[in-house]
């Protein structure tokens, strides 16, 4: 380490190109380091749902959450089962554990599953997938004094054009009744044409579907058949033909029936700004940035009002992408005014060249870290906006230290480049050590599980500051260093500095120094009270006098409100 000191401290050439491509590689990576609002986490939990309509929940228990968890209970690496039996659907939720392979783990449940021949008849095939978190970035909510069948068709022209956007990923409508499609059959009409019920259903289980029809085989290749007879809408099951009589009529199913083509009954209802609405939630997928797909979507709304029916709204809501834009200004607003306020203070008491060099270790570590974030894999979010945060008041520390002992060097010596290679030589290996036990008191977030897979992005932000603060005061700080030349006249703001050192120095000698002295002589008083004082504290915390709380409450730029009404209470009230 000392050989690099010095060598870099004789050549300040390599230590200037060294800080340029710190600099120039932080710059390149910051310009294409992915942005999201949160850091996407492995939940490492595996999900079953299985429809099974009309059926009560203790039927959905019995029917078939326990067959799902006799089936997969003893497969290895499957940790707890957690299930719900509601009315007309089964959720089972498996968490995997610490380094299970997720994937062996996923196909084995499958197989499990679907190897269950016990399961009701009115069920309908489960649903399995690995459960992973969608990073929403905002939403869209249409209004306007209409039904909900025109909201949604809306919804679903703004659905196409958004995902039409090469910024825009995922797109989905929400707080909207599924489609559904009623079939009232007249008892009447089925007496008439003598059918029965099954007969009208079997005819439409029948007809409503698409088939393949084989191929044929020509000179220019192979043509695949197919029937397509599926039907999406009300007026195609009108249509169906349930039977056909010997002189060519036909019986049609809106013969019998009245189908009305609409939506699910359900108790939910979405309002926005007191007019009916339907929500159109936007997503980042891949390596899309939250911010230029926010800035996609609200340009994408500004366009859409040209074609909007007069009365329909669109209006950006829950906008996520705000959030972090405004950590990455607190963020950049901290560092610049971190270098000010550092160049200011030492400026009080060193020179005002020494100064600016050890400022500059803030944007030096910052950039040096960046740098390295795209290989970390880790993105611009608010859980790395606040590492850097954390880490602003720490990374300048040894390059104050380092500073500090080369002025001091300098001063002793007269010559610039023997006190910048002694100074930095004599602090090395403490600002090593320190580092050190700084960055271990990080390394156990790295190893957090579950949700708190967040935070394992605040050390791979914080080890990259320190690493890069290190390198920057101990070999590109003494190299700058080195070649400082000293004011040889004393100036008024040197005189000012006199001063200001005197005071300290009184301060020291008068007050410190007394009381250290005080503090050594009665060591054993000082021992206790410093034990009494950590058992106080200790007593406060555990006996409940210190409020404790896992998240604290704290401002929120949405409010949200429950309302439980009695038992019996319509929907529409």
């Amino acid at each position: 380490m000392n050989r690099a000191i010095d060598w870099l401290a004789r050549n300040p050439v390599a230590a200037n190109l060294l800080m340029v491509l710190v600099v120039a590689s932080g710059l390149t990576a910051a310009a294409t380091v992915t942005e999201e609002v949160f850091p996407e986490i492995d939940l490492r939990r595996i999900g079953i749902e299985v429809p099974y309509l009309g059926a009560a929940p203790e039927e959905v228990e019995s029917g078939v959450v326990v067959r799902i968890e006799e089936a997969i209970q003893n497969i290895d690496g499957v940790q707890q089962i957690v299930s719900t039996a509601s009315e007309g659907s089964a959720s089972v939720v498996a968490e995997l554990e610490f380094g299970a392979d997720s994937q062996r783990v996923l196909d084995e449940v499958t197989n499990n599953v679907q190897a269950i021949t016990t399961f009701p008849a009115e069920t309908e095939r489960p649903i399995i997938r690995e459960l992973v978190t969608r990073s929403q970035v905002t939403d869209i909510a249409i209004a306007g004094a209409t039904d909900v069948a025109s909201l949604k068709s809306i919804a679903e022209m703004v659905r196409d054009g958004l995902v039409a956007l090469p910024e825009v990923g995922q797109v989905e409508i929400v707080s909207v009744p599924p489609y559904e499609i009623s079939i009232e059959v007249s008892e009447v009409a089925l007496r008439r044409h003598r059918l029965t019920f099954d007969q009208v259903a079997s005819a439409v289980r029948r007809s409503s579907l698409d088939m393949p029809g084989g191929s044929v085989r020509t000179d220019r290749g192979e043509i695949l058949l197919r029937t397509v007879g599926q039907a999406y809408r009300g007026g195609d099951y009108e249509n169906l033909v349930l039977w056909t009589r010997p002189d060519g009529s036909r019986l049609l199913l809106g013969d019998v029936a009245a189908v009305v083509d609409g939506f699910a009954e359900t108790d939910q209802r979405a309002r926005f700004d007191e007019l009916p609405a339907v929500t159109v939630s936007v997503y980042r997928s891949g390596e899309q940035s939250a911010l230029d797909v926010a800035a996609a979507v609200r340009d994408y709304v500004r366009r859409a009002e040209a074609w909007l029916p007069e009365g329909i709204t669109l209006t950006i809501w829950q906008d996520q992408s705000q959030v972090l834009t405004d950590r990455l200004a607190i963020m950049l607003n901290n560092g610049a005014a971190g270098f000010v306020l550092v160049f200011i203070v030492l400026t009080l008491f060193l020179d005002m060249r020494l100064a600016f060099w050890v400022s500059l270790g803030i944007p030096i570590a910052f950039l040096g870290a960046f740098s390295l974030l795209p290989g970390l894999g880790v993105s611009i979010n608010m859980v790395s906006c606040f590492a850097f945060i954390l880490v602003l008041g720490i990374v300048v520390d040894d390059a104050i230290i380092v500073g500090e002992n080369i002025h001091r060097h300098q001063e002793r010596h007269g010559d610039g480049l023997r006190g910048a290679v002694d100074g930095a030589r004599e602090i090395g290996k403490p600002v090593v050590y320190a580092v050190l036990t700084t960055a271990a008191a990080f390394l156990p977030l790295l190893f957090v599980t579950a949700f708190g897979q967040m935070f394992q992005v605040v050390p791979l932000v914080v080890l990259p500051c320190l690493l890069f603060s290190l390198l920057e005061s101990l070999g590109i700080l003494p190299a700058h260093l080195a070649h400082v030349r000293r004011r040889r006249r004393a100036g008024p703001w040197r005189r000012f500095q006199q001063r200001i050192a005197g005071g300290l120095l009184w301060f020291v000698s008068r007050v410190y120094g007394p009381a250290l002295e005080a503090a050594l002589r009665w060591r054993y008083v000082t021992a206790a009270l410093g034990l009494a004082t950590l058992i106080l504290t200790g007593g406060l915390a555990l006996g409940g006098s210190t409020n404790f709380q896992f998240a604290p409450s704290i401002e929120n730029e949405f409010m949200t409100a429950s309302i439980t009404m009695p038992l019996g209470t319509p929907a529409g009230a």
